[in-house]
């Protein structure tokens, strides 16, 4: 995986070095930072000859950019890792409802704005990961359990700021008020192993090395492990269980990725064209094979790797409330002393 690059220079994909005024450009403004999208983006082309120009950034900068832009702005389509940042470009009137029979039939409700300002195009589930050879930690089933003083220093993850946690945060106010959810964000940082530090790997690897023994992680980064070939995170990823917290109620936390199609945009049918295309079968193929991403269409199956973890329960009507929430559920977890 690269690096992401801030605010990069934009990229011509699947293009000769001089654009000639007759050939049909999509621009896309995206936070997502791996080498498997240039595929994506080639396919698109193939299927449609728009050719993509790509700008990577933080999503909240891109957000910027296109307001700072205003009317000029060069931007088709924003596109990012989490349902915040999209939620923050409807509030801005950044993004444009997009009508088409095809996201309606393959994006599930909860999975898209309820304006149909941004659609999910692939999907994260936020889980608990803990050592197989110990079994799952006694009386752990739901998210609230991770704020019980029988798990002290035993939990690993990673800051509270990133838009992972902050999401999980926002479902958690939303299945329990603000009120709880305090308490439990109280309960959580009290019960870490240590200050959180580094992204979701370093988490459950510490668990894989007997350091604390519930990591919270996507996983999508432990599904690499399996599939990597490289004898050492196949190793942590056969020591290591997946749990599926809230199965017999609300479900797991979800976060997506999304895209929309920017207002202002000067080419909004091929920026239509580009979302329905990353619904589409080969491109849902692509997300869970070449990222290791659960597809949102439900005609497509998860890789191997995912499907190994198990069927679970989503709770899929989250993503419409991380953007509304995040805020706020900053605050609380920064106020209950998770840093």
């Amino acid at each position: 995986m690269r690096r992401r690059l801030l605010l990069a220079a934009p990229v011509l994909l699947a293009a000769p070095a001089v654009v000639r005024a007759q050939e049909r450009v999509l621009n896309l403004y995206s936070s997502r930072h791996y080498d498997t999208d240039r595929v994506l983006y080639e396919g698109f082309t193939a299927a449609t000859g728009n050719r993509v120009r790509l700008i990577e950034g933080d999503a909240d900068q891109l957000l910027a950019r296109i307001q700072a832009e205003g009317a000029n702005s060069p931007a088709d389509v924003l596109m990012a890792v989490d349902a915040a940042p999209l939620q923050r470009a409807v509030d801005a009137g950044v993004l444009a409802p997009t009508e088409s029979a095809v996201l309606a039939a393959r994006v599930p409700a909860g999975l898209r704005a309820p304006g149909g300002e941004w659609f999910a195009v692939s999907r994260r589930a936020r889980v608990l990961m803990y050592d197989k050879r110990r079994g799952v930690p006694a009386g752990l089933a739901r998210y609230e359990d991770l704020a019980k003083p029988d798990y002290r220093g035993q939990i690993l993850v990673r800051a509270a700021a990133h838009p992972y946690n902050t999401s999980l945060m926002s479902g958690i106010i939303a299945a329990n008020g603000t009120e709880a959810a305090e308490a439990w964000a109280r309960g959580v940082a009290a019960n870490l192993a240590r200050p959180p530090q580094g992204g979701d790997r370093p988490q459950f690897e510490a668990v894989a090395a007997g350091q604390g023994s519930i990591a919270i992680a996507n996983t999508y980064y432990l599904a690499r492990y399996g599939a990597s070939g490289i004898a050492s995170e196949q190793a942590v990823y056969d020591k290591l269980g997946v749990l599926f917290p809230n199965q017999a109620d609300r479900g797991a936390h979800v976060s997506v990725c999304g895209a929309g199609v920017v207002k202002s945009g000067q080419h909004r049918e091929a920026g239509r064209a580009f979302l329905e295309y990353l619904v589409s079968r080969p491109a849902q193929e692509l997300f869970t094979n070449g990222n290791f991403e659960y597809p949102v269409a439900p005609d497509v199956e998860p890789h191997p790797a995912l499907a190994a973890f198990g069927s679970f329960r989503a709770d899929d009507r989250g993503a419409q409330v991380q953007g509304a929430l995040s805020a706020q559920a900053l605050q609380i977890m920064q106020r209950a002393g998770w840093r």
